[in-house]
């Protein structure tokens, strides 16, 4: 594809991310089904409750990940500045978007050494997508990516829906479980596995971890629907209708957090997909999660400046202090025994 080909089609992502209307899975991220037990007396002190976690040798501030997301070049350059340094600022953790672009034509977005730079003190993951680690150009494409930015861990998504439906997408998926396993033996830094919003069963979990995958992100529907977007892109009447019919696929993010880690109980895990507020974190660490991600949430803040990210997760903490607060949680360890109640089945 041509360079100001992949830069079109990533503005276009970006546009049709910023507007929920046309972005938007028709289904929820299944943690409306899941409400925790209140705690009428908790004897604690709100202010004194102490997110911090640790993670890849570092200390978060709060168990938050600014998840992937990119745009067209110019506006990437921004939104991945903005992005840095407010993880910076509030410690939190950072994935970047996809590198392929960058890897791939003079094109860096921002993504350079100088992003870790402005957060020196945080984890800073590097990404690629599934198809690009497959084939022998995969270890070299995955260490190139990681040195570019001085990335503490891979990211690898997996996004075979949106290939599926993309005009010009990648349709042959033939040897990226191979091109994980073969990264895993290669690289110096974790590989991290993500799904981009269709979500990660248990079995595909569990071939995962037989490869040596470090941590998982299960990244499920309840978010922006890929498929949506792709349909919402298209021009041709047929490519549109195939990936309309597809705009509701996937797993819920809290189906698949919780079938992931009932089969896999020793696996980090990451929660991405959809989540809308603390509260929705404090479920999601509740269920098995070590970290959760939010990219679409915080989009448009991150559009704008450092200082809108910073203040659009500081709500997000607020809400998950009070979460802890009222489920008598003084720490994260306590949030994760805390008594929480599955109100209704999986449909």
């Amino acid at each position: 594809m041509k360079d100001v080909d992949l830069v079109h089609r990533k503005n276009d992502h970006l546009d049709i991310v910023l507007d929920p209307t046309r972005a938007n899975a028709p289904l929820g991220n299944g943690f409306t089904r899941w409400r925790f037990e209140h705690c009428a007396l908790p004897e604690l002190d709100l202010d004194a409750i102490d997110l911090s976690t640790p993670w890849l040798g570092y200390r978060l501030r709060a168990p938050l990940l600014i998840s992937s997301m990119t745009g067209g070049a110019s506006r990437a350059r921004d939104i991945n500045r903005h992005l840095a340094e407010a993880a910076e600022h509030l410690g939190l953790a950072m994935g970047v978007g996809s590198q392929r672009v960058a890897l791939e034509a003079d094109m860096d977005w921002g993504l350079t050494r100088e992003l870790r730079q402005l957060a020196p003190g945080i984890p800073l993951l590097a990404n690629l997508g599934g198809a690009q680690v497959r084939g022998a150009q995969g270890v070299d494409y995955a260490r190139r990516a990681v040195d570019m930015i001085a990335a503490d861990a891979l990211i690898v998504h997996l996004n075979p829906l949106q290939e599926a439906v993309q005009n010009g997408g990648d349709r042959d998926w033939r040897g990226v479980l191979n091109g994980i396993e073969q990264l895993v033996k290669a690289l110096s830094v974790p590989v991290v596995i993500k799904e981009v919003g269709a979500g990660i069963s248990a079995p595909v979990a569990q071939r995962l971890a037989a490869v040596g995958v470090q941590m998982i992100d299960v990244a499920g529907a309840g978010g922006t629907s890929w498929a949506a977007v792709e349909g919402a892109r298209a021009t041709q009447r047929r490519a549109r209708a195939l990936a309309e019919a597809f705009a509701g696929w996937g797993i819920p993010t809290a189906d698949a957090l919780v079938q992931v880690r009932q089969a896999l109980p020793g696996m980090p895990l990451i929660a991405s997909g959809g989540i809308r507020d603390g509260l929705d974190v404090a479920k999601a660490l509740r269920l098995g999660a070590d970290l959760v991600g939010q990219a679409a949430a915080v989009l448009a803040s991150a559009t704008q400046s450092s200082d809108a990210v910073v203040e659009h997760f500081e709500d997000v903490i607020a809400q998950l202090k009070v979460a802890c607060f009222c489920t008598g949680s003084a720490d994260l360890a306590a949030l994760k025994r805390a008594a929480i109640h599955c109100t209704e089945q999986p449909a």
